[in-house]
C-alpha cells in the first residue's frame, strides 16, 4: 500500500471537513444556531445530513458482516428503512415536527416532547435517557471504522478509536449543528460513491448479477450445523419460521432499527432546521434514493461475500473472519479490491463514521446542555453552551472507553439496542405529542418510564444475547433467564416494551385531565 498517497488522501479529506466545521462555526451566532443550524438549512444539506447520520460504519460494517451471515433476509431491513424511515418519517412526523418546534421554540427532540406536554421531568428524563444509552451506539460506529483501518493499515485498534474521536469533538464542540450538517454533507456524497464503487466490482469479480446470486443460492448447503440448527436456511432465503434465527433477524434487526429509526433524537432534531414543509418535501427524495442505496449495497455485498470467499479460500464469510461478523467487510475490501479502491472505501468508512458519531455527540451534549442543564438550573445562554460542550467532550470519552472493552460482533447489536430503547421510550409519546390532543402530561409520562424500564428489564433479565453475558439475573436470581420457555429468550425487548408503552400513553391519557386549551392552541397553530 502507498501510505504517502493514502496520508495525502486523508489530509485533504480532513482538511475539507475542518473548513467545514469552521463554515459552521463563523454562522453560528447564538444557540438556536449552535442547536438547530438557525432553522434555514436547505433541503440537500438538511437530506443527506439526516442519511449520513442515520447510516454510520454500523450500518456498512456492522450490518454489512450480519448480511455475510444472515443472508438476503437482511434487505427486508431496507425496506423498513425507506418506508418507515424516510416516508413516513419525513411525511407523517417531519413537518408537524417543524412546525411544532417552531411554535414553541423548541432547538432539541427532548425539548420538543417537554414543551408539547409541559413538563420540565418529560424533557430532563428524555434527556438522561439519550445521554446515558447513546454512548453504545456511539461507541459501536467508532468500532466500524477502527476495525477496517486495523485491518487495512495494521493500524492499533485502540489508536484508531482515540484518533477518530478527538478529530470528531474538535469541530462539533465549536461548530454546532450547523457545523454537523456541513461535513455530513459532504461525508455523505463521499458515502454515495464509494458504496457505488464496491457494488459495481463485486457483481464483475463474481460474473455479474445473475450469476452471482444463483452461486450464493447454491451455497445453501454449506451452512454451519450451528446456525442449521438455529433456523439458517440458507444465504438467500428467510430463517425458519419462529427459529431463533428468525426471531433474531425480525425482531432484533429488522424490526428494531427499522421502527427505532422514527424517534432517533439525533434524526427528529433535522425536521427542526429547515424553514418550511416544502424544503422537507425536497428532502425526502434524496434521503429516500441516499438510504436506499447505502443500505441495499452494504447487505447485498455483505450476503454475497460468502460467494466470493468460497471461491477463493473455500469457505464461508464467518469462517473466514474467525467468527467475527464485523471484520467479513474489512477482510472482504482489502482480498477483493484494488489498492485504489481500498484508499476510496476508507475515506468512504471514514465520513460513515465521523457523519454519525459527530450528529452523536452533538445530541449527546445538547442533553446535558440544554435538556438536563437548563431544565434542572433555569440558567440559559453561554452557559448552557459551555455545559453542551463539556457534555460533547464527557460523551466522547465514554463512547471510546466503550469501544476498548465492548466484544466482538456488537456493532449491530449495538446499533438495534439503541434503536429499540428509542422506540419504546420515546416513540408512542412523540407519535401523541403530533397527533393526539388528548394525550395528557401523565400519559406521556407513564409512556417514557414504561417503555425505558421494561426495555431495561427486558435486557438485563429475559433477552440471551445480553442477560447471560450481563450476570445480573444470575447474580441477582439465581438462574441466568427470568423466562426460559422459547420465543421469549430470543424476542427483542422492542417487541414487549413498545406496545406496553403505547398501552400506558393512551390509558393514562384517557383517564388524567385534558391539558390546557390555549396551550394546544398555541402548540398547533398553523397546523393543517
Amino acid at each position: 500500500m502507498n501510505l504517502l498517497l493514502f496520508n495525502v488522501i486523508i489530509l485533504i479529506y480532513l482538511l475539507v471537513t475542518l473548513y467545514l466545521g469552521y463554515r459552521g462555526w463563523k454562522g453560528t451566532k447564538d444557540t438556536e444556531g449552535y442547536l438547530v443550524a438557525g432553522r434555514k438549512a436547505h433541503p440537500y444539506i438538511m437530506a443527506m445530513s439526516y442519511g449520513a447520520t442515520f447510516i454510520s460504519t454500523s450500518a456498512i460494517v456492522g450490518f454489512g458482516g450480519n448480511a455475510g451471515l444472515f443472508g438476503m433476509g437482511l434487505l427486508w431491513l431496507t425496506f423498513f428503512n425507506i418506508f418507515v424511515g424516510i416516508f413516513i418519517a419525513f411525511v407523517f412526523y417531519g413537518k408537524r415536527t417543524r412546525k411544532i418546534g417552531h411554535n414553541l421554540n423548541a432547538m432539541t427532540f427532548p425539548e420538543l416532547l417537554g414543551k408539547r406536554f409541559d413538563s420540565r421531568f418529560v424533557q430532563y428524563f428524555s434527556g438522561v435517557v439519550i445521554f446515558l444509552g447513546m454512548p453504545l451506539y456511539a461507541a459501536v460506529v467508532l468500532i466500524g471504522a477502527a476495525r477496517f483501518m486495523e485491518t487495512t493499515l495494521a493500524i492499533d485498534f485502540h489508536v484508531a478509536l482515540l484518533i477518530y474521536s478527538v478529530i470528531i469533538a474538535a469541530y462539533v464542540i465549536w461548530g454546532g449543528l450547523r457545523g454537523v450538517m456541513y461535513t455530513d454533507a459532504f461525508q455523505g456524497t463521499i458515502m454515495f460513491f464509494g458504496m457505488a464503487f464496491l457494488l459495481f466490482m463485486t457483481y464483475a469479480h463474481l460474473g455479474g448479477i445473475t450469476v452471482a446470486h444463483q452461486a450464493l443460492t447454491n451455497m445453501a448447503h454449506l451452512v454451519p450445523e450451528n446456525l442449521a440448527l438455529m433456523g439458517h436456511t440458507g444465504w438467500t432465503e428467510m430463517p425458519t419460521l419462529g427459529s431463533t434465527w428468525w426471531w433474531t433477524l425480525v425482531s432484533t434487526i429488522v424490526l428494531g432499527v427499522g421502527i427505532g429509526v422514527l424517534a432517533m433524537p439525533q434524526l427528529a432534531v433535522r425536521f427542526m432546521t429547515v424553514k418550511s414543509s416544502r424544503e422537507l418535501h425536497r428532502g425526502t427524495l434524496i434521503g429516500g434514493v441516499f438510504i436506499l442505496f447505502m443500505t441495499g449495497v452494504a447487505f447485498t455485498v455483505g450476503a454475497l461475500s460468502n460467494v466470493f470467499f468460497f471461491n477463493t479460500q473455500g469457505d464461508i464469510a464467518i469462517t473466514v473472519a474467525k467468527g467475527n461478523a464485523d471484520s467479513i467487510i474489512p477482510i472482504y475490501i482489502n482480498a477483493a479490491m484494488p489498492e485504489w479502491f481500498v484508499y476510496l472505501f476508507m475515506l468512504t468508512l471514514l465520513a460513515a463514521a465521523m457523519s454519525t458519531s459527530s450528529s452523536q455527540f452533538h445530541t449527546q451534549g445538547s442533553a446535558i446542555g440544554r435538556d438536563i442543564y437548563e431544565t434542572i438550573s433555569h440558567k440559559k445562554g453561554g452557559s448552557s453552551i459551555m455545559v453542551t460542550r463539556a457534555g460533547i467532550i464527557v460523551a466522547m470519552v465514554i463512547a471510546v472507553t466503550l469501544g476498548y472493552i465492548l466484544p466482538d460482533n456488537i456493532i449491530a447489536r449495538g446499533t438495534a439496542i439503541f434503536f429499540g430503547l428509542c422506540a419504546s421510550a420515546f416513540l408512542p409519546m412523540y407519535t401523541a405529542a403530533l397527533y393526539w390532543k388528548g394525550a395528557t402530561k401523565a400519559g406521556a409520562i407513564a409512556g417514557l418510564l414504561t417503555g425505558t424500564f421494561v426495555t431495561i428489564f427486558w435486557y438485563l433479565f429475559v433477552h440471551k444475547a445480553e442477560a447471560v453475558p450481563l450476570g445480573i439475573s444470575k447474580m441477582l436470581l439465581g438462574r441466568d433467564l427470568l423466562i426460559t420457555q422459547m420465543p421469549w429468550p430470543v424476542v427483542d425487548p422492542i417487541m414487549v416494551a413498545l406496545p406496553l408503552a403505547m398501552l400506558a400513553t393512551i390509558a393514562v391519557s384517557l383517564i388524567t385531565k385534558r391539558m390546557d386549551k390555549k396551550h394546544l392552541d398555541e402548540c398547533f397553530k398553523g397546523m393543517r
